[in-house]
């Protein structure tokens, strides 16, 4: 028999049977073990000689057995982030639970892990490193292929009048004052890196220096810097942005052009008002915003509204969404969850 809790502690479990079994006095039994008479009465009148659990039989818990079971189920069916999870939670299951406590209600119940509860296997060790820390202002770009829908008759390829396109209308809605721009080196964004070799199908292409997104950014006064080759790392928050519209986008049938549109306009405005990240103190991007221009409104050409409320069935909407259009499948999980 091995005892389930402290190995090490006197009396261990075999002095414990002993003390049960014995028919001498609780005092001779003190002497003899070197305890007292309180403890030799203790194992007594206990039915195992093992050490019980040391938690609370009933546990003062926020969230409620029932609501529990939903939040587990939204964990394993939307593989929500905790700080998504969290958003959801307080705006639809119980406003006043904590991170921490929705962290230890994940670890109960074994589902604390994204990387355990996907199928996401690798030999390489998982690092994280941190993003130096810029005002806004700095803004990275890359590219993310949707899926071709059924009334489409190919798929949708962005080309550098489109990221120029893309930038002029950024530049417009934007409040910040874009003064840095981070992209790859594809030819979507710049020449100043293409091979010079003869291309079949492209041509004889040259690094000319005068791409169009490149004469956009001088006319914008932006700088327009370039990753190192290779390194897809540098970008690496534009990426996880992607995985995350990858996940929305996987996990969702979609029937038409118009109604892939309208579920990423929502979840825009979703991840913009509702989810907090951890990379910004679990502030919302727009609360964080808001807090930059009280205190460098220099920095900002308009003023950042936050509408926390405003999107409530939106979100509820987006979630039903989710849950019934997901589809089963062995997906890996990024590691930076």
């Amino acid at each position: 028999m091995v005892q389930a809790l402290h190995s090490q502690a006197r009396p261990t479990h075999l002095i414990r049977e002993e003390i049960k079994k014995s028919t001498l006095p609780q005092a001779e039994l003190a002497r003899l073990y070197s305890g007292t008479r309180q403890t030799i009465r203790k194992w007594q009148d206990r039915d195992s000689p093992d050490d019980g659990p040391h938690c609370p039989k009933t546990l003062k818990t926020t969230l409620t057995p029932e609501q529990e079971l939903v939040v587990i189920e939204l964990r394993k069916t939307l593989m929500l982030p905790t700080d998504d999870l969290l958003a959801v939670t307080r705006e639809f299951i119980n406003p006043a639970v904590l991170r921490a406590g929705l962290g230890r209600c994940l670890r109960r119940h074994g589902v604390s892990s994204l990387l355990e509860l996907a199928t996401w296997e690798t030999d390489k060790p998982v690092t994280k490193k941190s993003f130096k820390d810029y005002e806004p202002g700095f803004l990275h770009m890359y590219i993310k292929y949707l899926p071709q829908m059924p009334a489409e008759t190919e798929r949708r390829y962005q080309s550098d009048s489109s990221s120029t396109d893309f930038l002029i209308k950024l530049n417009n809605a934007c409040p910040i004052t874009i003064v840095e721009l981070l992209t790859d080196n594809g030819r979507q964004f710049t020449d100043r890196f293409t091979s010079k070799k003869k291309d079949p199908e492209a041509g004889d292409r040259m690094p000319s220096g005068k791409h169009a997104l490149d004469v956009l950014c001088q006319q914008l006064v932006i700088e327009h810097r370039l990753i190192p080759p290779r390194h897809p790392q540098t970008n690496g928050m534009v990426e996880r942005f992607n995985g995350r519209i990858s996940e929305v986008v996987n996990q969702t049938r979609f029937a038409s052009k118009d109604e892939l549109e309208s579920t990423l306009r929502i979840y825009l405005k979703i991840y913009n008002h509702n989810i907090p990240q951890r990379a910004l103190n679990n502030e919302t991007p727009i609360q964080s915003m808001k807090k930059w221009q009280a205190k460098k409104p220099e920095l900002f050409v308009k003023r950042v509204y936050e509408q926390a409320g405003l999107y409530r069935y939106k979100v509820l909407a987006f979630l039903t969404q989710v849950q019934y259009k997901h589809v089963p499948q062995n997906r890996a999980c990024n590691p930076a969850l």
